[in-house]
């Protein structure tokens, strides 16, 4: 039978939720207890509302804001525009793609209700939105036979675009929008997928969950150091709910997340949820697909189930074909625009050190092949024949070499390093088609003879200039932490994905974080 274990008490043995001494009896045991009696049991101690946690779900003041900010960001600029290009009707046609434009927010469910710590969907990138309104409003203007030049029409909505992306990224960064700014989290199940659990949601800081304590089925310990306020027996009890809640109100958790497991299987699980949604808890279940993002996954209902469909990575199709012009543009218009930037550094690293300009080195790209790599060089112009002498102190622990303080590292190359520029002329490569804009990272021959079967779908697309990697520490990542961040990618990339990559590595280049 379950218990919750209350410190600061003077109370040994189980108790319950208000603390008082309750006895362990053959009838407590029992499982053909009414269920009503079980049900009923977490609101016959009442706490305090203001300090009982509640599964929350009401509107945080930042949907209003983006509302607002979507009716005139777009209607204010597209009246001027219209205005000053002498369409017919300003006033009428602004307000009109005003509407629209929140309407269809409206129904892709950019305004619904969040979770705390989760920022409105409104705030992410709003591509996919202004396209379905390019859409709505042709197909409107057909309809009625207005009189609008196109060319000019498509103009005056632009600014709403630019405006929705400003108002998305300034609720990302507002105090409580954040990771920590989110759910307390209290998470049930046997102990391995406690570990497992609290290990993964404490260690990164890209979601809003932290796990603020336990409750383990069985008699197992769990290794994660966290809070263990009661524990559920290894069969059903009359008061794994009660366990469960008091746990909760102890932590001030507002979500139960559980993992579920031999020793809490459907039926229980059931009964367990019923419970904590009665006492005012809301309950997540952890899944065993991991790597794969919330958009590949739709659920369904069959025969009683839940069915979790997941769709197959993007290997094929517009926006694999998109992909590839994007490289390909943005590579060659880079290449124009930073080429003082090329002649400067080329002239500095020639004048710093004896050696060639460019560093060529052999790397592998999708499907394995082997490709030559340009960068800047940034070392001694005989490092790989000293690498064999510093492989003692090599630190990272897979297949990577990686030094913090490498002295074969050139004065420039710290420098070039730091801000990334010695990987620019892999522009080359990207418009020769052996690199991605964004990718995983290009490995070496050796490092990629040692990869297993996990390791080796890495090369299932083409590596790129920056990815997961770059913008989520660089060198600072164990080796397990930057497979996986690729992995990730291999599975779940887009077109949106790879602009929002794109934007973050900006950001991540200006902090020089993990790049050594």
């Amino acid at each position: 039978m379950g218990h919750v274990e209350t410190p600061e008490s003077d109370i040994s043995g189980p108790v319950g939720l208000a603390g008082t001494p309750r006895p362990r009896t053959a009838g407590s045991n029992n499982r053909t207890v009414a269920h009503t009696r079980v049900w009923r049991a977490p609101t016959t101690v009442e706490r305090d509302h203001a300090e009982r946690p509640r599964a929350r779900t009401s509107p945080v003041p930042r949907v209003p804001f983006l509302v607002l900010t979507d009716l005139l960001g777009l209607g204010v600029p597209a009246w001027l525009v219209l205005r000053a290009g002498d369409q017919p009707g300003p006033l009428t046609a602004a307000a009109s793609a005003a509407l629209v434009w929140t309407g269809v927010r409206a129904v892709r469910g950019r305004y619904g209700h969040r979770l705390p710590g989760e920022v409105p969907e409104a705030a992410h990138l709003p591509f996919g939105d202004w396209l379905a309104l390019i859409g709505a409003l042709a197909l409107l203007l057909a309809v009625t036979g207005g009189g609008l030049d196109p060319a000019t029409a498509v103009a005056a909505l632009v600014p709403g675009l630019v405006v929705a992306l400003l108002a998305g990224a300034a609720v990302r960064r507002r105090p409580g929008a954040g990771p920590r700014g989110g759910r307390r989290v209290l998470v049930v199940g046997e102990a391995a997928g406690l570990d497992r659990a609290v290990r993964l949601l404490n260690s990164r800081e890209d979601h809003p969950y932290t796990a603020v304590a336990v409750v383990p089925v069985g008699p197992a310990a769990p290794a994660s150091g966290t809070p263990v306020p009661g524990r559920l027996a290894p069969e059903p009890a009359d008061d794994d709910v009660s366990t469960v809640l008091g746990g909760a109100f102890a932590h001030d958790a507002d979500l139960v997340l559980v993992a579920p497991g031999p020793q809490l299987d459907d039926d229980r699980l059931r009964r367990l949820s019923w419970g904590l949604h009665d006492g005012g808890l809301a309950v997540c279940v952890l899944s065993d697909l991991s790597g794969v993002a919330a958009g590949r996954v739709r659920p369904a209902s069959a025969a009683g189930l839940t069915l979790l469909h997941v769709t197959p990575p993007l290997r094929r199709g517009p926006q694999t074909v998109l992909k590839t012009v994007v490289d390909r543009a943005g590579a060659a218009l880079g290449l124009l625009a930073l080429a003082p930037l090329f002649f400067g550094v080329a002239l500095a690293v020639r004048l710093s050190s004896p050696g060639p300009v460019f560093h060529r080195q052999t790397r592998h790209g999708r499907h394995n092949r082997p490709f030559t790599m340009w960068k800047f060089r940034t070392m001694v112009a005989d490092a790989e024949a000293r690498r064999e002498q510093l492989s003692t102190a090599n630190e990272s622990e897979g297949p990577m070499f990686k030094m913090r303080r490498d002295p074969r590292v050139t004065r420039i190359g710290h420098a070039l390093r730091r801000t990334s520029v010695d990987e620019l002329p892999q522009l080359l490569n990207v418009l020769r088609g052996d690199m991605s804009l964004v990718g995983p990272r290009p490995p070496l021959p050796e490092e990629v003879s040692r990869y297993d079967e996990r390791e080796l779908r890495r090369l299932a697309v083409r590596p790129g200039l920056t990815g997961l990697w770059q913008v989520s520490g660089r060198s600072d990542l164990s080796w397990q932490e930057t497979v996986s961040l690729d992995l990730w990618y291999v599975d779940n990339w887009s077109v949106v994905t790879d602009m929002g990559l794109l934007a973050r590595t900006v950001r991540a280049v200006t902090d020089g974080r993990g790049a050594y």
